[in-house]
């Protein structure tokens, strides 16, 4: 597999350690990022249609265009766009990748936590 697609906060203390460690796990090249503010409270909220229509319009051009076959959806600690505790993110991106499966039901969706030493965890 040469892409695959992150969804995840634009905060920059979670960029590298995101790519680093797509590319070290999982068979990947390349990784096309989606950024926004909280984007597992977005997608798990489902509140905002413009925002989640946007963030899904990006994930079909990473899928379309690009052959991207597997999708992340992550939180992290001391996020300013979701500043909330670490379980209702977790929630937030079950309930996101529950979400996305609807739209996308044939791609892998893993959720990842990324906690407070920056270091990124699979859910």
């Amino acid at each position: 597999m040469t892409f695959c697609t992150s969804i995840h906060c634009m905060d920059g203390r979670i960029q590298e350690p995101i790519i680093k460690f797509l590319k070290n796990n999982y068979t990947v090249k390349y990784v096309d990022t989606i950024t926004e503010p909280g984007p597992c409270k977005i997608l798990g909220e489902n509140n905002n249609k413009t925002l989640v229509s946007s963030i899904i319009k990006r994930v079909e051009i990473s899928i379309n265009k690009h052959g991207s076959k597997l999708i992340f959806i992550s939180g992290h600690y001391d996020c300013a766009g979701n500043p909330t505790d670490e379980e209702k993110q977790k929630d937030q991106i079950n309930r996101s990748i529950k979400y996305l499966k609807d739209i996308f039901p044939n791609i892998e969706i893993i959720g990842l936590w990324i906690d407070n030493k920056w270091t990124v965890n699979s859910l």
